[in-house]
């Protein structure tokens, strides 16, 4: 007789009451037995068979009483879930899945575990492209796309979201105060002085956004992230950065109020430190016109033009000289917050727009002659431009991207130089005649 052929000792007569059922459900021997199934039912998924084994003599007759056989099942048996739920039921009074709890824990559900992690990366990556930073500035959607190739940190989401929020903060208060790296750090994350030294996680994410930003390779060395930084504002010092200023007229005593004034009134401009800026002293702006308008350009050849035509009378004009540092968007902070409207010019290429929205972002400028419309007048003028580079989208509007790819040509500011002076030369017209305390 082979062992399938085995008679089952004792019978298949099952226990008489409540307790003996217990014992059986409980026997060592059917071990196996339960923590194949509570595995099988954690799964997630319909589970209509198990699949056991290799089981040793003891374990087969030990299922065999428990199902009621006349026979040692196979060394790897197949039971089937229904018929296993009839004799626990028959045993107990309870379901396969109230045992397997009791015996092993609680029941998981991998599946639904899976579907709530795949949901969660997703709500975290729709999230991020989402956000007003990045869609403020649309060069950063790159940026957000290579974190989301590089994957989970440390597998959580959790952790991830955390890591964004703080990289996310930090973009958002750059460019800096002239402050040094780790006071940086300590005003913005919350007195978390070391959080963006060197080779920290949150340092490098911040590092390839900025790269990202000013379009150029991911620092690889000390000195290359030690630029990146300065370039981003954070550790220059108060004396480097500038900016370059005319026709500004300003009311008030405070230095920034009579240096400008007397470089107007000389028909010059003026190049401001961080540190005017930042210890402006009392100034402040007409009430008419209202808001008093003050013009933004990218380069300082526009603002010697205008000096050149206007004179003392130029209007109130501000250079950013390409990238703005924290001098100048400091100053546009400052003039926005005593009731300026800014109005931004700059290049029609892929460099220019990302400036732009660098500048509308961090200011609450407004675009001025920066449409797709303007761009097509200038092409027509001037169709044998250099090639614009790489082109991201402009928030303000989104055909501006699209035309600029159909010309393949870049519009610097200088060739619509003419169309810009005729604009402040409206304004200068608009407004009345100067007076002591006029912008």
């Amino acid at each position: 007789m082979t062992p399938r052929d085995h008679p089952v000792p004792g019978g298949t007569t099952p226990p008489g009451h409540l307790a003996s059922g217990e014992a059986t459900l409980r026997r060592p021997e059917l071990h196996p037995l339960w923590h194949t199934v509570h595995g099988r039912l954690s799964s997630g998924r319909p589970v209509t068979r198990v699949r056991l084994g290799p089981l040793d003599e003891t374990q087969r007759e030990a299922l065999a009483d428990l199902l009621g056989l006349d026979r040692l099942p196979d060394p790897r048996p197949s039971v089937t879930l229904a018929r296993l739920e009839e004799a626990v039921t028959e045993l107990s009074g309870r379901t396969v899945r109230e045992v397997a709890a009791e015996l092993i824990g609680p029941l998981g559900d991998r599946a639904g575990e899976r579907r709530r992690q795949e949901d969660e990366r997703a709500g975290l990556w729709t999230w991020l492209a989402a956000h007003d930073t990045v869609r403020a500035q649309p060069v950063l959607a790159d940026w957000a796309a290579s974190c989301r190739a590089a994957g989970l940190v440390g597998g959580s989401a959790e952790r991830t979201r955390t890591l964004l929020t703080d990289a996310l903060k930090v973009l958002a208060e750059l460019p800096g105060q002239a402050e040094p790296l780790p006071v940086f750090a300590a005003r913005v994350l919350n007195g978390h002085t070391h959080a963006l030294d060197d080779g920290t996680p949150l340092s490098t994410l911040v590092l390839r956004a900025l790269a990202a930003l000013y379009d150029t390779a991911p620092p690889q060395s000390a000195e290359e992230r030690r630029a990146l930084w300065t370039r981003a504002g954070v550790a220059d010092d108060e004396l480097s950065a500038t900016v370059i200023v005319g026709g500004l007229r300003l009311a008030g005593d405070g230095l920034i109020a009579r240096v400008a004034r007397l470089c107007t009134e000389a028909g010059q401009a003026v190049s401001l430190t961080l540190a005017h800026v930042r210890n402006p002293g009392e100034i402040t702006l007409p009430a008419a016109p209202v808001p008093p308008v003050v013009h933004v350009v990218e380069n300082p050849s526009i603002l010697a033009l205008a000096l050149r035509r206007f004179g003392p009378d130029c209007p109130p004009l501000v250079c950013t000289s390409g990238w703005p540092n924290s001098a100048a968007i400091q100053l546009l902070r400052l003039l926005v917050d005593r009731g300026a409207a800014l109005r931004y010019h700059g290049d029609f290429d892929g460099e220019g727009i990302r400036i732009a929205a660098y500048v509308l972002d961090k200011t609450r400028a407004h675009p001025w002659r920066m449409t797709a419309a303007d761009y097509r007048a200038a092409v027509v003028c001037d169709a044998r431009g250099p090639h614009p580079g790489r082109i991201t989208e402009a928030p303000w509007d989104p055909e501006l991207a699209e035309a600029m790819a159909e010309h393949g040509t870049a519009v610097v500011e200088e060739l619509v130089a003419e169309v810009l002076l005729e604009d402040l030369a409206a304004t200068a017209r608009s407004e009345c005649s100067p007076s002591p305390g006029r912008l």
